[in-house]
């Protein structure tokens, strides 16, 4: 049995049908071709797959396809501007925050939820509300940085501990 799911997804209005036993992630990459939204470890355990439904960070991985009814949804697709990148997107390139881009939407989708709930984290604040976010590559001083320093651009000033 399909389910006929309207929803809103980076502003744009989608329509599709879902099994009831499809994930959010996999309607997303393999059904709509959002792709930026990545498959890590389909256990909410890396957090490569984070997008917002309405404004909450949740792994796409762990979300059925027939939740996003209704709803509204920001995956990294959605995050800039045009060709506008967000400040979290232009501090992660200043600071040379990541290599092999596996981890970089998710990081990028939860660094802008934390930002648009406190514009103004400082150090723990960020590794705690990014603690969900795994990198295998860099480690994490450049990626709190680049936060720190898109929060400042953002109007906060995310003091450096």
């Amino acid at each position: 049995m399909s389910l006929h799911i309207k929803t809103l997804i980076n502003a744009v209005p989608f329509e599709f049908l879902c099994k009831s036993n499809e994930t959010a992630l996999q309607v997303l990459r393999d059904r709509l071709m959002l792709t930026g939204t990545k498959e890590g470890c389909n256990s909410g355990d890396c957090g490569a797959c984070s997008i917002l439904i309405n404004n909450q960070l949740v792994c796409a991985c762990l979300v059925l396809a027939a939740e996003l009814n209704g709803q509204k949804v920001i995956t990294i697709e959605g995050i800039a501007s045009g060709n506008k990148l967000h400040p979290v997107q232009n501090q992660l390139m200043a600071h040379n925050a990541f290599q092999c881009g596996i981890c970089i939407p998710g990081i990028v989708v939860a660094a802008k939820a934390l930002l648009d709930s406190n514009p103004d984290p400082d150090e723990e604040e960020i590794r705690f509300w990014m603690a969900g976010n795994l990198c295998r590559c860099t480690g994490y001083d450049k990626i709190v940085r680049a936060i720190q320093d898109a929060a400042k651009e953002i109007g906060g000033t995310a003091s450096v501990d």
